[in-house]
């Protein structure tokens, strides 16, 4: 069983370990797209300090999915989530990260950026946080897989399971992240629901970022649409989803457009009044 320690920004994540009730978030890349090839939904991803801030292992979260899309795409999608208070903030990061890598290519908002979506995330305080890999080699600097039952990787995994089922247990009126009786299985069989900018990603790559009824493909005027609302039980899965043009969308919330069983996409109610 697979699982990757990330080199973890440390503004992100003092940032994101200040908020509330995080259902996701964006570990995003400045340079682009680097899939996490290995990984399978569920997936643990876990967070490491640079050695400058002492390398230690401070949280994790679920691997969800990876996209390669643009900044504004980006902030539109997860917002705060990003590890950032505002729009100005989060471009302002990607530009000034991008440029030392020797990126700087005009419209910081327009750049591809990789996003590796992580569901549930936990991050820990200082008391907690979990030594380092022993086998981390300084010139690493980005991020390594390790087998999870075994050797380091089992040891990291096991200390972040421990933390995470202490605080689920200090939380009144919630739920573990993991349930006792899974502690030792497998991650990949806990499933977690898609956050709201999760499912916004998938669905705009799951439809190939085409409207499903025009074929338009101009991002800025295309909504991920639920097709039964998340009000009545609906979930961000993206078999509950589509694509549209973001006046099709309004029509479809309103009623007076649907989707039918075979895939057909037919009028409801009269345009007028």
């Amino acid at each position: 069983m697979p699982g990757v320690v990330l080199v973890t920004d440390k503004n992100w994540f003092d940032f994101l370990s200040s908020q509330k009730d995080l259902d996701e978030v964006n570990f995003w890349q400045p340079a682009g797209p680097r899939p996490m090839k290995q990984l399978d939904p569920g997936d643990p991803v876990f967070f490491k300090h640079h050695k400058q801030d002492g390398g230690a292992i401070a949280g994790l979260g679920f691997y969800a999915r990876f996209s390669s899309t643009q900044v504004w795409l980006a902030w539109e999608a997860f917002g705060p989530k990003n590890g950032a208070p505002d729009e100005h903030t989060f471009f302002r990061l990607i530009e000034t990260r991008q440029r030392k890598l020797g990126l700087d290519r005009g419209r910081v908002e327009d750049h591809e950026i990789g996003c590796i979506m992580l569901s549930a995330p936990a991050f820990f305080p200082p008391s907690q946080w979990i030594r380092g890999p022993d086998d981390w080699a300084d010139p690493i600097v980005t991020g390594k897989y390790y087998d999870l039952e075994s050797g380091e990787g089992a040891r990291i995994w096991r200390e972040c399971r421990d933390r995470l089922m202490s605080q689920a247990a200090v939380a009144e009126g919630k739920r573990p992240l993991i349930p006792p009786s899974e502690r030792y299985g497998e991650p990949g069989l806990v499933r977690r629901r898609l956050g709201q900018g999760i499912f916004r990603l998938a669905v705009t790559d799951a439809y190939g970022r085409a409207c499903a009824v025009t074929d338009e493909h101009s991002l800025p005027a295309l909504e991920a649409a639920r097709i039964k609302p998340y009000t009545d039980g609906g979930e961000h899965e993206v078999a509950n989803g589509l694509l549209l043009r973001s006046d099709i969308h309004r029509l479809f919330d309103h009623g007076y457009v649907g989707v039918t069983p075979d895939y057909r996409f037919p009028c409801q109610r009269s345009f007028e009044g």
